[in-house]
């Protein structure tokens, strides 16, 4: 009786046995079918929260895109987006696949970029955040004879604030980052490229287009204009030149672009601030506008920042000698 019992017990765990592993082959084949581009256009999706865009960014048809997160769909046999709602959203359970999805795409860029680097290779895609008060003046000076002598390479810029950048890195979602050294940054690895000075950019009818230079306490925020919030580059000029009150002065404005400040300038109101890589892009009419600050100049230290893990340090570094090779022969590095 015994015996039977026990072959009873032992025919049982191996039928348990065997229907477990029938579960995980099921498992493993479902997985085995998803595929990461499926899931690249699924985080596609995620960020822009419509088809359409999310094609485009994929450099497919809006179908194509559909009909392959649709085939996910159905291989899960759960539903990622509500496509009920718009813009279109993830549902519960979509949510948490787009989690783990993020996680498998960053593991597979990651062994993409370690193989690269072990090769030495300059190759790939590699996505940098630059500064917008950086991007205008130091992207044109290198990016054309970058993609000219590594047309294999593709190189993608996107301009960001600083905090929007250090998101970006922590996630993943660029490579590195082109931006001003502030607080803060200490989780990070920050390589120094260059250093450069402010300079005010002053209209002809304004009573600072006298002086030879300007000190902080000249600007009393009658038509000065400014960036606006959460821009390093405001930021630092306020704490250096004690603005806190001109920027709540009724004539004070907070605007995006230090190209529109120029303009309001150029059409006689005002003063502005521009960086020193621009004055190289300034006609000699222009030139007549810009007045430098007084001992002590405010500067700022213009940085490379990648994540502590980051990998690819030979394609880093091939973009740091390009940066600095491309400054003019007045710029600090």
């Amino acid at each position: 009786m015994k015996k039977a019992v026990e072959s009873t017990n032992n025919t049982m765990i191996t039928r348990l046995f065997a229907l477990f592993m029938l579960y995980l082959l099921s498992i493993y084949i479902s997985i085995k079918r998803m595929t990461l581009q499926q899931l690249e256009y699924v985080m596609a999706v995620y960020r822009h929260k419509q088809f359409a865009k999310a094609a485009d960014e994929c450099n497919v048809t809006q179908p194509t895109l559909s009909s392959m997160i649709q085939k996910l769909e159905d291989e899960l046999s759960v539903k990622i987006f509500d496509r009920k709602r718009q813009p279109i959203q993830p549902t519960q359970a979509g949510m948490k696949l787009i989690e783990q999805a993020w996680k498998v795409l960053a593991r597979a860029k990651k062994l993409k970029q370690t193989i690269d680097e072990e090769r030495h290779a300059l190759t790939g895609t590699f996505e940098v955040g630059v500064l917008p008060t950086i991007a205008p003046y130091l992207i044109p000076r290198f990016f054309p004879q970058l993609m000219n002598e590594h047309p294999e390479m593709d190189v993608r810029i996107t301009e960001m604030k600083t905090e929007d950048m250090r998101r970006a890195l922590r996630r993943g979602d660029i490579d590195a980052g082109i931006l001003a050294r502030v607080d803060g940054l200490e989780e990070m690895e920050c390589t120094p490229l260059f250093r450069e000075q402010f300079f005010a950019y002053v209209a002809e009818s304004d009573p600072l287009f006298e002086k030879e230079f300007i000190r902080p306490a000249d600007l009393s925020g009658e038509f000065l204009w400014l960036l606006d919030e959460g821009h390093c580059f405001r930021d630092q000029l306020v704490k250096f030149c004690q603005l806190k009150s001109a920027t709540l002065s009724k004539k004070s404005y907070n605007l995006g672009s230090i190209e529109t400040f120029m303009r309001i300038v150029e059409k006689g109101k005002g003063v502005t601030f521009i960086p020193q890589l621009a004055l190289s892009q300034l006609t000699k009419e222009q030139h007549r506008l810009v007045r430098p600050f007084a001992h002590p100049v405010p500067t700022r230290e213009i940085i490379m920042m990648t994540s502590p893990n980051f990998i690819r340090h030979t394609l880093r570094n091939m973009l740091i000698e390009k940066v600095k090779e491309s400054l003019p022969d007045n710029i600090q590095i």
